[in-house]
């Protein structure tokens, strides 16, 4: 039994411990439900004026922030390279062509670690090459990934990715990969029913990854449903392909992973070089060297500015580019990811207010990410205080209403249109939905926001309506409020 002095002592205690669990949840009072049914929780806003703190659930707790690791990624490399910075391509030599266009040597690939490096772009460098006077390589075509490449896989998904792989997102690394580590093969219906569907290279007149058709073309409006895998057969890539397409049906892009991001722009390049007329004497290969110091531009071609990347790398939350531009952050040659992290670890060291952070990738596929609601309100602040970079840092976010992601369309006009964020999912081996962004109040004032939310073995599956609708009528409160 309780002793008298001691219970009533305890009773005392008790208004004070509710008061305090409300004010910590206060401003997030629909979205700390999710506490009831297990879910982990870290979340913080607060107004960047004066920094009035207006919400918090536990605002400290390190939790994974899935994709949202991108902001980190993002702030690290406008401030590392600056919103304009250009990764360029170059192909060269240790050898002159001669007057007859001849290249009596090696042609080398010097993969530049641009991450959104297009078949637009080294068809670009290609015709560079040809107005330079190439017509013939005696040697051979060399694609150089001595920055990084091959990158040791941290995840399931991309290590899986080196056999066969269904999907785009678990592409594999390199300082020399095109078309974000993917290829792309076009469906297309027969003339007729009953014939196998069209399928060619989305890049090439030529096939440049094998094709293994299993798709059907029906009658008109009978519907297309396709299903594609790409595998490893004898040391070679395969897509296979299989369901149906109908007559009336317009062509498909499919895109799966590719085993080797520098193979893949070995073979992509090959084929550019021989649609404009210039031939290889002796085959492709890929290095892990550095191309000599002796060694001759021929062709380059820059990429797009970095704060034209990171809207794509954010607005599409591309992994791949994530990553690549992770690895670029490292300043050493063979980068691995987990040097990448170290140099995101080295980056949020900087950042006032953020607390501790575990960062073993750029993407967030890494599960074992970790960070706190407080920690990316630290860096959104930061980088708001950056008004060189900041312009380019907010416009990589977006906005609900207006965004390409259709499931963030939720919510009130306020929460649409007041809000800019970048979102984060992990379903294994917990289900992870985070976000974070700004908000600009009915005053003007600008706010900073967070919420992560981590599921356990035992909870219940979280999609996100039970995440944004609970945090949608929160913001929109203290927007409102505001």
């Amino acid at each position: 039994m309780f002793r008298r002095p001691l219970f009533c002592t305890l009773l005392a205690l008790l208004p004070l411990l509710a008061e305090a669990h409300v004010a910590e949840s206060q401003g997030f009072e629909r979205l700390s439900e999710l506490t009831d049914k297990g879910f982990l929780i870290g979340a913080e806003a607060r107004l960047l004026g004066d920094g009035e703190r207006l919400g918090a659930i536990e605002p400290e707790r390190q939790l994974s922030p899935a994709s949202v690791s991108k902001v980190y990624v993002a702030a690290a490399a406008l401030e590392r390279f600056g919103p304009q910075h250009r990764f360029t391509s170059r192909l060269v030599s240790t050898v002159e062509p001669d007057a007859e266009g001849v290249l009596a040597g090696d042609l080398v690939f010097d993969g530049g670690g641009d991450p959104a490096l297009t078949s637009e772009d080294l068809w670009r460098l290609v015709q560079r090459l040809h107005q330079a006077g190439v017509r013939r390589v005696e040697g051979r075509l060399v694609i150089s990934q001595w920055r990084y490449g091959p990158v040791e896989c941290l995840t399931t998904d991309r290590c899986e990715a080196r056999e066969r792989v269904d999907n785009a997102y678990s592409a594999l690394l390199s300082s020399a990969g095109v078309n974000f580590g993917s290829w792309c093969v076009s469906v297309a219906p027969a003339a007729t029913a009953g014939q196998s569907a069209r399928i060619d290279s989305c890049d090439s007149q030529a096939p440049i990854v094998e094709i293994d058709n299993h798709v059907e073309t029906k009658p008109d409006d009978s519907g297309t449903e396709l299903n594609a895998e790409r595998v490893q057969r004898d040391g070679e890539d395969i897509m296979v392909l299989r369901g149906q397409i109908s007559t009336n049906a317009r062509p498909r892009q499919v895109y799966r992973a590719s085993s080797d991001p520098a193979w893949q722009t070995a073979h992509t390049l090959r084929a550019m070089l021989e649609q404009a007329g210039i031939t290889l004497g002796d085959g492709v290969a890929v290095a892990a060297t550095e191309p000599p110091a002796s060694a001759r531009r021929l062709a380059a071609v820059d990429g797009e500015p970095l704060q034209e990347l990171l809207l794509r790398t954010l607005n599409y939350s591309n992994n791949f580019m994530a990553d690549v531009l992770t690895l670029s952050l490292v300043e050493t040659p063979r980068a691995s990811l987990a040097q990448g992290g170290a140099a995101l670890e080295a980056f949020v060291a900087g950042i006032p207010d953020h607390g501790p952070v575990t960062l073993r990738s750029g993407s967030g596929l890494t599960p074992e990410n970790r960070t706190s609601a407080a920690g990316v309100t630290a860096l959104l602040d930061y980088m708001y205080h950056r008004p060189s970079l900041f312009p380019s840092f907010v416009a990589a976010l977006q906005s609900p209403g207006n965004g390409v992601m259709r499931f963030h369309r939720r919510g009130s006009a306020t929460f649409q249109h007041h809000v800019m964020l970048k979102t984060g999912t992990l379903n294994q081996p917990v289900a992870v939905r985070a976000v974070g962004g700004y908000f600009r109040t009915r005053s003007g004032q600008w706010g900073v926001f967070s919420a992560l939310v981590n599921g356990t073995a035992t909870t219940p599956w979280l999609g996100w309506r039970q995440v944004l609708d609970p945090l949608a009528a929160d913001l929109e409160e203290m927007i409102d409020a505001h």
